[in-house]
């Protein structure tokens, strides 16, 4: 039978109205939101004409339903500046996220989350202070026993502390990331088309949403500047900064130092700033030089982008049982474009094209087991 939540999904996942599909499908609007509330179904033609218009494979709309994920169960970082159509398309995203995290789950033990719970009852969370997000990001690298070295990768940590971390292929610079809950599993999703340090931030401000606000409200300008406060003080520690920042904080200088801890040099030279290691009058300066310099909106001496090395062990195990991308979409009534899109562009090939190696230490690696 023709699924309307799925409809509903496929539609919020490409933007695309319903009166514009109504358009691409040669029926009425009043007929496009019938199926979506599940009062008519579409005949078989118009089924398939509604797959080719949204590329979804036509059984994609024929299975189970599809728990649709609200806006107050996720954190967006920009909720203000999105459009609907936008945020929706997110979700849609984050929701075929999940259908592919079920499946991977089926086949592979894969870390559990360890993410201890820094909220308000914990004294962590505070309005109106940074205080709180400063001692949460301390309390959690005691935590997790990472001192105060710089990350090397957000997000093979997040990974290696249970967090599922997946890509938003969305070319629209309103949509940065979002974290949640879901059951017991965290979630953090990037948009990947930022640059390296932007994403590296954002990673580290979702985590501090999901340990600061997983029982509070994910929203709110106060929740954003709790996040931004945790972020900068996991990526860039303030006895970390106090030894290694720069003594005259240049802009040539920032540009140097910031590769020591991966941050934008913007981030560093606001972290300067709330650490009171700078003045106003400096730190108004260097944002002026920022802005004429281009460095807002392109960054500077750039950082490679991360990867997600737990999918790729998962990808690479696939195809050692000859499992490919086609196969994995096929299974997930998917299009392969989703899975790839989702995965940072990691690509799922046969067996004949075998993957390079991660990394050369296999000490170094997490263990995924197979499960037969």
């Amino acid at each position: 039978m023709f699924n309307a939540s799925r409809f509903a999904l496929a539609r919020k996942r490409r933007g695309i109205t319903k009166k514009a599909l109504a358009q691409i499908i040669a029926v009425s609007e009043k007929s496009v939101t019938a199926y979506e509330k599940g009062t008519q179904a579409p005949e078989q033609q118009i089924l398939y004409r509604i797959a080719a218009a949204l590329n979804f494979p036509s059984g994609f709309f024929l299975a189970d339903d599809i728990e649709e994920l609200t806006p107050d169960l996720a954190s967006f970082r920009a909720l203000a500046k999105m459009t609907v159509s936008q945020r929706n398309s997110a979700l849609a995203a984050g929701n075929i996220a999940l259908l592919l995290n079920g499946w991977i789950e089926q086949r592979f033990d894969l870390p559990q989350p360890d993410l201890p719970d820094l909220g308000r009852e914990q004294g962590f969370s505070s309005p109106g202070t940074e205080q709180g997000p400063e001692a949460a990001a301390e309390a959690l690298r005691h935590h997790w026993r990472i001192g105060e070295l710089p990350v090397k990768s957000m997000v093979y940590l997040l990974e290696s502390k249970g967090v599922r971390v997946f890509s938003l292929a969305i070319d629209a610079k309103e949509v940065d990331a979002f974290s949640l809950w879901y059951g017991s599993k965290p979630f953090v999703f990037l948009n990947t088309l930022k640059s390296a340090e932007h994403c590296r931030f954002d990673a580290a401000h979702e985590l501090g949403h999901l340990v600061l606000h997983r029982h509070g409200e994910s929203q709110g300008q106060h929740i954003e500047r709790e996040a931004n406060a945790f972020a900068a003080a996991f990526l860039m520690p303030r006895r970390s900064i106090l030894a290694h920042a720069p003594k005259l904080p240049t802009l040539p200088n920032l540009i140097a130092h910031k590769k020591y801890w991966t941050v934008s040099v913007a981030a560093l030279n606001y972290r300067l700033h709330a650490l009171r290691l700078t003045t106003d009058w400096m730190y108004r300066t260097l944002c002026i030089q920022l802005s004429e310099a281009g460095y807002r909106s392109k960054e500077p001496e750039s950082a490679p982008h991360e990867t997600s090395q737990v999918l790729g062990k998962v990808f690479s195990a696939l195809r050692e049982e000859g499992i490919t991308k086609k196969d994995v979409a096929s299974q997930l009534m998917l299009d392969p474009t989703e899975i790839e899109q989702l995965t940072f562009g990691l690509m799922l090939s046969s067996v004949s094209n075998p993957p390079q190696p991660i990394n050369p230490k296999p000490s170094k690696l997490m263990h995924l087991r197979l499960v037969k």
